[in-house]
């Protein structure tokens, strides 16, 4: 089973295990990550799950679509590093995936 680090915008970290299949929005909402909201329930139309990727991680997930990229429009503090959590589904590849999260989510 994958493991997610969650890194909040003060450095402190939550490591989870995550389901194969499950998106990383779905873990951090199904672990109680503060700063993960997905309020849409993964429908990729809030935003509220949006978290930077740790770029060696990259090339482990798919490029954001570009609904995915028109979401991160609406984000705050958005960087290179941004991606909607909805829209990486977990994969054995993932495993250790670092996802810092931004000071606010709207």
């Amino acid at each position: 089973m994958p493991t997610i680090i969650f890194v909040q915008h003060d450095g402190t970290e939550q490591r989870v295990h995550a389901e194969v299949g499950q998106s990383v929005m779905q873990v951090a909402v199904n672990n109680q990550v503060p700063g993960i909201l997905g309020d849409c329930g993964g429908n990729c139309s809030c935003a509220t799950c949006h978290g930077y990727v740790a770029p060696d991680f990259s090339s482990h997930m798919p490029v954001a679509e570009s609904y995915e990229t028109d979401m991160l429009s609406c984000a705050v503090d958005v960087t290179e590093e941004s991606r909607l959590t909805c829209q990486i589904i977990v994969t054995p590849e993932l495993d250790g995936l670092v996802v810092r999260l931004p000071p606010t989510q709207f």
